[in-house]
């Protein structure tokens, strides 16, 4: 099948009623025979950014209130198989996967037990961290018992979760990274498809770079968007609000899944 071909059919498969959005997604883990987002690995861009960028997200390792060391956490929304929560883990990180779909959980535990010398220890002295997954709303708070501490997390990593999701969840995919994120957090956005025109719709829903700086100049607030383009409107939001992220890091990466070469961009945020 074609990518237009993929595309089309997502499309189809998605149109109606939002409020049954994440029951489809779970139907298509359900029957599991048409995945077309799966790459059957991690983003080459993601790789690269854990292992080259330490100027930007420091080790793996942390302190709590009290001194003591302890691994960062990162979680993964939308992870899909895993991969993603697999690597992070292989770069000492306490990884936490998040998916709407039970099936889906399962398949993430079945590529660690299966696949799991994919995913090689990066520092020896700092050793794997550990690897939970989760069925959940990301929009909850259930899924939160399963990482301690005060629901905060160190790094989350989103690539094709808010692609994902009609634009109008974009406010609230906002705000939610904002309060998950902690003080001195990282948030890795690789953004695709930033090429797409916004007017052909989704999933994927076209992302290019503005989106992502308006939303989260304002989390939690609804933004207005051009009718004719589809594009954000910029500089029309008003002042940034005090939850807002800050862009500190914005490039396009040498690697990436072929899908997305010479159009993605990796951008890292933080309070």
């Amino acid at each position: 099948m074609t990518l237009q071909e993929n595309r089309a059919r997502l499309m189809a498969h998605f149109a109606g009623d939002l409020s049954e959005y994440q029951n489809k997604w779970s139907d298509l883990w359900d029957k599991g025979d048409w995945l077309p987002w799966d790459r059957g690995m991690p983003n080459p861009a993601l790789v690269d950014t854990l292992a080259d960028r330490q100027d930007l997200l420091g080790s793996c390792w942390t302190e709590d209130a009290l001194g003591k060391k302890q691994r960062k956490r990162a979680v993964v929304p939308g992870c899909g198989k895993g991969y993603d929560v697999l690597l992070l883990s292989s770069f000492g990180y306490d990884a936490f996967g998040l998916e709407v779909s039970g099936t889906a959980v399962k398949r993430c535990y079945e590529e660690q037990k299966a696949f799991d010398d994919k995913y090689p220890v990066r520092d020896e002295s700092a050793g794997a961290g550990k690897v939970t997954f989760m069925v959940g709303d990301f929009f909850g708070t259930d899924w939160l018992k399963n990482i301690e501490g005060d629901g905060k997390v160190d790094l989350i990593y989103d690539y094709t979760f808010l692609s994902a999701l009609p634009p109008s969840f974009r406010p609230n995919w906002a705000l939610r990274m904002s309060q998950l994120l902690a003080f001195e957090g990282r948030l890795i956005c690789i953004e695709f498809p930033s090429a797409k025109d916004p007017k052909i719709g989704g999933p994927p829903y076209a992302l290019p770079p503005p989106v992502y700086l308006a939303h989260f100049s304002h989390p939690g607030k609804e933004l207005p968007y051009d009718d004719e383009t589809g594009h954000v409107k910029e500089g029309e939001a008003g002042p940034d609000s005090p939850a807002a992220l800050k862009r500190i890091a914005h490039w396009q990466p040498a690697r990436t899944h072929k899908i997305g070469e010479g159009t993605d961009w990796v951008s890292v945020w933080q309070h």
